[in-house]
């Protein structure tokens, strides 16, 4: 009786897996359907072509790589035999292959090896979610699954394993230059997360994404980038400054008004998103929010999904000021009243200024507020120097500001301990006689 139950299950399932696998086929009346859902089969299986083609890639330069700093490390140790070993090779392999192996490319492939010689030659493939259910591909064809929701980095802090099947050998090739090794596996973890292609991660690279993030200000700052990569958990965690925005093509000078800006950051609205960083969507311009009889316009509005809360922005052409901030945090408090969605978190007040102010950072709502920010825009792409000068200033306003809050805050003595130099009375007692004088003298008087 039991077994004849358990077959007339197993049956069932059967017909109804079968049922549910032809609700997904095209129906058997539209023609167009099946064309589309031929064409989607075929496109996904072409992805998956080229990103094991890539991996393949990366994989082949690495071994090559090692086979040549390997063979010159034994042999002679001057730097001449080791050109007259790459222009051989070359010579050798492009007969014996074809192209792709000029000597350039082999001075590529060994400078790849050099830069990820820890790394094992397996490609690991990344889930769904951030870094979440990793699949990690050895060369020998074994699957190693790992169901972590978490981050791999967050998991564990020593070097990324292998190299990652979204990133090709253009994203390696630029990561290869990036020097030292932490900030290295930074980038590396932002462009596989974000799925960066070559040219933003060139451009991140070029203008220190790393440096101007603002939690980046510190060595335990950058320590904590090249484990997690940039999480954010907080508002601070997505600012940044400079901002750089040289895809808006504006040309500086007295002509130059915001609303310019912000047309133009409208017009190139996906590349400002990308700068601006994660998570965010574009809301509104020239939001109106009314106070009594007057009406006020935020002139950038952006959605933070990470976060759950509103950023606003506004445009300053000149210098930082009094007004600004005071303004800002007016359009904040009323934009909480009259503006935030049910579950939303506490809105975003940030200032793209074309110069920042240390006095202004250091005694201003802006050195305590936790949602209030400044940061400076450039519009053009700087030099490495006139962008390490600025990351320079930015770390000296933010050691101002740290070393003023400091210096505001007394140090209350304990209890019971004794000041130097008066012996026998506690730093209690010394603080009753000094209020007791002072109100006799006021009596005094």
């Amino acid at each position: 009786m039991t077994t004849r139950k358990k077959q007339s299950s197993a049956r069932a399932k059967k017909v109804s897996v079968t049922r549910r696998g032809s609700r997904t086929l095209a129906p058997a009346n539209n023609f167009a359907a099946l064309v589309d859902r031929v064409v989607t089969i075929i496109e996904d299986a072409r992805s998956r072509v080229i990103r094991t083609v890539n991996s393949e890639m990366v994989l082949l330069y690495w071994h090559i790589g090692r086979e040549i700093v390997e063979y010159i490390q034994r042999g002679d140790p001057r730097a001449e035999y080791g050109e007259e070993v790459i222009e051989n090779l070359s010579n050798q392999l492009q007969s014996r292959v074809g192209r792709g192996y000029s000597s350039t490319n082999l001075r590529y492939f060994r400078a790849f090896y050099i830069a990820y010689r820890s790394r094992r030659p397996k490609i690991r493939h990344i889930g769904r979610g951030e870094f979440a259910n990793a699949e990690t591909v050895d060369t020998s064809g074994k699957i190693r699954h790992t169901r972590s929701g978490v981050s791999l980095a967050s998991l564990n802090p020593a070097p990324l394993e292998g190299f990652s099947s979204a990133l090709g050998w253009t994203h390696y090739r630029a990561l290869m230059k990036v020097e030292p090794a932490m900030v290295r596996t930074f980038y590396e973890i932002e462009a596989e997360r974000e799925h960066w292609p070559v040219e933003h991660l060139e451009r991140q690279i070029h203008t220190q994404l790393h440096l101007r993030l603002l939690k980046s200000r510190d060595k335990d700052g950058v320590m904590e980038l090249a484990r997690r990569g940039q999480t954010v958990e907080k508002p601070v965690d997505l600012m940044k400054s400079p901002v750089v925005l040289d895809f808006l093509g504006l040309q500086g000078g007295p002509a130059l008004r915001e609303s310019d800006i912000e047309s133009a950051i409208i017009s190139k609205l996906s590349q400002f998103l990308l700068e601006l960083g994660k998570g965010f969507a574009f809301v509104a311009r020239q939001k109106r929010i009314t106070f009594e009889d007057e009406d006020f316009f935020v002139d950038l509005v952006f959605y933070n999904i990470i976060l759950k809360c509103y950023l606003l922005v506004d445009l300053k052409l000149g210098k930082l000021t009094h007004q600004d901030v005071g303004q800002m945090d007016s359009y904040v408090r009323l934009f909480d009243a009259q503006g935030r969605t049910p579950g939303a978190g506490p809105t975003i007040g940030l200032i793209l200024c074309a110069e920042k102010n240390e006095a202004m950072a250091r005694y201003s709502i802006l050195s305590e507020h936790k949602q209030l920010f400044a940061a400076k825009y450039v519009t053009y792409l700087p030099t490495e120097q006139e962008l390490r000068q600025e990351l320079e200033r930015n770390r000296r306003i933010a050691e101002a500001v740290l070393t003023a809050t400091r210096e505001e805050k007394p140090v209350k003595p304990t209890r019971g301990t004794r000041v130097k130099g008066t012996k026998g009375v506690t730093a209690a007692q010394r603080t009753r006689k000094r209020r007791t004088s002072h109100r006799r003298s006021v009596v005094r008087r």
